[in-house]
């Protein structure tokens, strides 16, 4: 049972009267039995809700920034029209629009109600209950209930950097063609064969096929292009820190109240984690080597395994990434980079790519990857990317106060450590990738096209 705003105005008015009445004890016994009366009436006559049956269709996915659109089937089994007010709950991430809906099913028939999601966070927004408020004729009282009707969209991360993807497809075709450049004496992967000219390299002779056509026939190379990247996602504490900006949407009506839009949200935006800019720069980058042909994995590591991709087709990759990457939070504890080591040596058998997304902080590197990574660069080639705060250069360079001064003093350390540790990371033979939240993903690229030009991979 609730009470309505109908009734507390009924009992205000009923408190003046009996204010004004000559017998304020008579006049009190009767306001409340009428109001008494009156909530009793609605009781018995107001529909019941807990017969109602409720069924939920819709999508199940969507990018965030963009809106998803369940549909709520209310059916009333009941002798009794149910009319009242219906609300659908989900976490207050899920942005749902409207909150609370008016809700009228006569007895024997069913409604449809659409509910519109504008998540703010990527994962999994589940809803949580149904809450029936079902009123009298009077409208001073109504019954009221839960259900339950289970329905999750899962909110995918929402690959911004796709805008960088036709110049760096372009880049990559500059570098492979259509036909590709063969320079002799150079690369391991074997291409061709044709006739022996003067100047030939008399190692590169194929004396089987010299045999067959009677004729001296060389071996052509060019350098290995089709391989394997492994993309390598920190998940530990370092990766929960928020930096950069990020828009924020919020759901509205028009002036009408038939139509929902998404506006920007005028107050600061805090900024993503460095793990979903991470992940950004992941997907660009698995999509560029997709498209040039090498086989990309993926291996999400903290303490243990968060998730993991191996195998997956060039069409179906970035969809296999997303939807992987979208329930992922950062743990708030320390990667042990030795286990991590140990599951990416575990997985990558021979030679490739690995690429780390990770924080460049001195401390946690120093502690954490420094000790181990040895172990990992005399087998593979690897990659380090870390995504900068931006906040720390700008408090670099103010020094209007004392208090700015002392700022800028520990920015300048925070920015000298990752520039130490970047320098370690590079005499290990590491390449290193540092670039704030809006450009790691093409920074990413380009340094792996780099390494593609150079024939390294």
């Amino acid at each position: 049972m609730a009470l309505t705003g109908r009734a507390g105005l009924v009992a205000a008015i009923g408190i003046v009267v009996v204010l004004f009445a000559p017998q304020p004890g008579p006049a009190l016994a009767g306001v409340c039995l009428l109001l008494a009366a009156g909530i009793v009436v609605d009781l018995t006559f107001a529909g019941a809700v807990r017969p109602l049956r409720f069924h939920r269709s819709g999508d199940t996915l969507v990018r965030l920034g963009q809106q998803a659109t369940v549909e709520l089937v209310v059916e009333n089994p009941g002798g009794r029209r149910v009319r009242g007010l219906l609300r659908d709950a989900w976490p207050p991430s899920a942005g749902v629009y409207p909150r609370v809906a008016a809700l009228d099913v006569p007895a024997g028939e069913r409604r449809k109600l659409v509910v519109s999601l504008s998540p703010t966070r990527r994962g999994d927004r589940s809803s949580v209950a149904i809450t029936v408020r079902s009123l009298g004729p009077l409208g001073l009282a109504a019954r009221q209930g839960n259900h339950q009707a289970p329905w999750t969209v899962r909110v995918l991360p929402p690959f911004l950097s796709r805008k960088h993807l036709p110049s760096r497809l372009a880049r990559l075709r500059e570098l492979d063609g259509q036909h590709p450049a063969l320079v002799r004496g150079q690369g391991t992967e074997f291409d061709s064969l044709r006739e022996y000219v003067v100047g030939d390299d008399v190692r590169s002779i194929d004396w089987r096929a010299t045999a067959r056509r009677h004729d001296v026939v060389v071996r052509t190379w060019r350098p290995e292009r089709d391989r394997r990247v492994l993309i390598v996602l920190d998940t530990g504490r370092t990766s929960a820190g928020r930096v950069g900006a990020a828009p924020i949407y919020l759901a509205g009506a028009d002036a009408s109240g038939a139509g929902l839009f998404l506006r920007p949200d005028p107050r600061p935006a805090p900024g993503w984690p460095r793990l979903d800019w991470s992940m950004d720069a992941a997907l660009l980058l698995a999509a560029l080597a997709a498209r040039a042909g090498d086989q990309v994995d993926f291996l999400a590591h903290d303490r243990a395994v968060r998730a993991w991709v191996s195998g997956a087709s060039r069409t179906e990759l970035l969809s296999s990434l997303v939807n992987v990457m979208a329930p992922i939070e950062a743990e708030l504890v320390e990667a042990d980079s030795q286990a991590m080591v140990a599951a990416i040596l575990s997985r990558a058998k021979r030679r490739c790519l690995v690429v780390l997304l990770t924080d460049l902080n001195a401390a946690a590197m120093d502690e954490g990857l420094m000790p181990v990574l040895p172990k990992l660069s005399s087998r593979h080639l690897v990659l380090v990317a870390g995504v900068s705060d931006p906040s720390v250069a700008a408090m670099a360079g103010r020094r209007g106060s004392v208090e700015e001064v002392y700022d800028a003093a520990a920015a300048e350390q925070a920015q000298l450590g990752r520039r130490r540790i970047t320098a370690r990371l590079r005499r290990h033979g590491v390449e290193v990738v540092d670039a704030p939240p809006e450009d790691i993903a093409p920074a990413l690229a380009d340094a792996y096209l780099a390494l593609k030009a150079a024939g390294r991979l």
